[in-house]
């Protein structure tokens, strides 16, 4: 893989090179001279297929996942979710110890204690972690749901991004399996504050998922400008924390 460095950025194809356009800029490449028939049943091209096996199992990991939190995700920034996402669920996929090579999948190696510690802390904007912009603990019922964030002093326990006047906190459970491909998602009720406004908080989801598979409860923190009593994005979502803060 090339970088473009002309003044003229290409996209296609002229005789083996490929120009293409990505979130890293204008690239190239050589194409592929291989036929995928051979690929596909050659023997010399046996862990090829199982990596590309394993790669594909990640992928439909990483999608599930994604569409599991597609309400609490739209809130946030996004960009590069999908390649770290499938970073994540690779790594949780070597965790497999059991299944053959060309066969390990996430649902197997979620299971792991160290699959758990991987998950746990995940922050899905990767400009804004949750450590950076909460400061103060709080505890999560891993059998109800709920989770506890005490006495809320916006000013002094949540550092507000430039041009923002409110914040929200939502909570999310999410049960997902990642073997039958099945998921659901609760959310509690959105609690709004005002820069000066504190408040107890406490995030209840509406019920508890239904369905098996891996429970992961987050927590969602946004931010708004307020302009003549109503309340705007700030930024689309660009400082919003979306963060795990609990898998069992």
């Amino acid at each position: 893989m090339a970088r473009q460095k002309s003044i003229i950025k290409l996209q296609g194809s002229i005789g083996d090179i490929s120009f293409y356009k990505t979130r890293y800029g204008h690239l190239a490449r050589e194409k592929n001279s291989i036929e995928g028939s051979r690929i596909a049943t050659d023997p010399a091209f046996a862990r090829t297929r199982e990596n590309m096996a394993e790669f594909g199992a990640v992928t439909s990991a990483g999608k599930l996942l994604r569409e599991a939190l597609r309400p609490m995700l739209m809130q946030t920034k996004r960009g590069g979710l999908i390649p770290r996402i499938v970073k994540l669920m690779a790594s949780i996929k070597n965790l497999d110890t059991t299944s053959r090579r060309g066969e390990r999948n996430v649902g197997t190696g979620i299971a792991s204690t160290g699959a758990k510690a991987l998950v746990k802390g995940y922050n899905f904007n990767e400009q804004c972690s949750l450590g950076a912009v909460f400061a103060k603990s709080y505890t999560v019922n891993k059998t109800t749901g709920v989770i506890t964030l005490g006495s809320v002093e916006p000013a002094t326990d949540i550092v507000f991004q430039p041009g923002a006047t409110h914040v929200s906190l939502q909570g999310g459970w999410a049960k997902i399996d990642f073997v039958k491909n099945s998921y659901e998602l609760q959310l509690s009720e959105v609690v709004n504050l005002g820069i000066d406004e504190g408040a107890d908080v406490v995030l209840t989801p509406a019920a508890v998922p239904a369905g098996t598979g891996t429970d992961v409860f987050l927590l969602l923190i946004s931010f708004y400008q307020e302009v003549n009593e109503v309340q705007y994005p700030l930024r689309n979502g660009e400082y919003n924390v979306l963060s795990v803060i609990e898998v069992a």
